[in-house]
């Protein structure tokens, strides 16, 4: 089964993108109304979210979503055959000249990031990045190992050297040790096993267990934190733009980094609502669970 879906993402991925948006607007009517494809997480996430939509907003958002999940579907496809001079004029970058910056000084960088637009492209700021400084999005093994060397694959092929998430402290001490500076990018808006929930706050009008990971690592080795702000241009189009959380992590406070990623995340999430992954199940954990 895996080498047929295998053989058919690799067939599909070489059509130019003005091709995949036509099966994306085949593919929302069978995904939306269909296998109605987690609607009841979808909405409830929704409604949780923005208690002062009226019914119609709610649709009208949750029909946008699905519209562009299936836009993201066929882009992480065409990622797989994309050339380089495409996917740098697909997405572009600003105040990447902070990053470099901060690795002239010595010093890596940790971006934090969420599921929001297309976050999967976020990868292509490898490709904008001088050959010294090292691009490493960090990732979660995924149980299917097959599955797994294909999405290595995909977010390895512009440059980017990917940390599987348990290695990545090794990874910082031996990059120290040979002098390498980084670019550390983290998805982190992901919800914590129950075990592992240290710190709880309020996002997207609930309570909202939360990761600490890249804080701690930050405040640990002194690394500046950047909030990666993408916007949608167009369909197909992203513009992402490196805003500092904190350039001096030892000055801040215990989970203030953490808040002020999850506050900036929000504020992008309310101005664009139908870019966020609302598919996913973020609030199982939290204390009044919405599904």
């Amino acid at each position: 089964m895996y080498y047929i879906f295998y053989a058919l993402i690799w067939t599909v991925s070489w059509l130019p993108m003005r091709v995949l948006y036509v099966f994306s607007d085949l593919m929302f009517p069978l995904v939306y109304h269909v296998a109605r494809y987690r609607r009841k997480v979808v909405r409830c996430n929704l409604v949780n979210a923005f208690p002062d939509y009226s019914s119609r907003q709610i649709a009208e958002t949750e029909k946008k979503f699905y519209h562009f999940f299936c836009d993201l579907m066929v882009e992480i496809i065409r990622q797989f055959h994309a050339p380089k001079k495409e996917m740098k004029k697909r997405m572009s970058f600003e105040n990447l000249d902070l990053l470099i910056r901060h690795a002239e000084e010595g010093k890596s960088v940790m971006i934090m990031m969420g599921h929001y637009c297309n976050w999967e492209w976020n990868v292509v700021f490898s490709l904008f990045m001088p050959g010294w400084i090292q691009s490493s999005p960090i990732y979660q093994r995924l149980k299917n190992k097959r599955f797994d060397r294909l999405m290595l694959r995909l977010r390895s092929r512009y440059g980017a050297i990917n940390i599987e998430r348990n290695n990545l402290i090794r990874s910082i001490l031996e990059m120290k040790e040979k002098g390498v500076t980084g670019v550390f990018g983290m998805i982190a808006d992901q919800s914590p096993k129950a075990r592992h929930i240290r710190y709880r706050m309020q996002f997207l009008n609930q309570d909202t267990p939360v990761f600490l990971g890249t804080e701690q690592l930050a405040r640990k080795y002194g690394y500046p934190v950047y909030y990666l702000d993408v916007k949608r241009v167009k369909r197909g189009y992203y513009h992402g733009t490196f805003l500092p959380i904190t350039t001096d992590p030892a000055a801040t406070e215990e989970h203030e980094i953490t808040t002020r990623f999850m506050q900036m995340l929000e504020q992008s999430i309310q101005e664009r609502p139908e870019f966020w992954l609302w598919s996913h199940n973020r609030w199982k954990h939290s204390k009044k669970a919405a599904v």
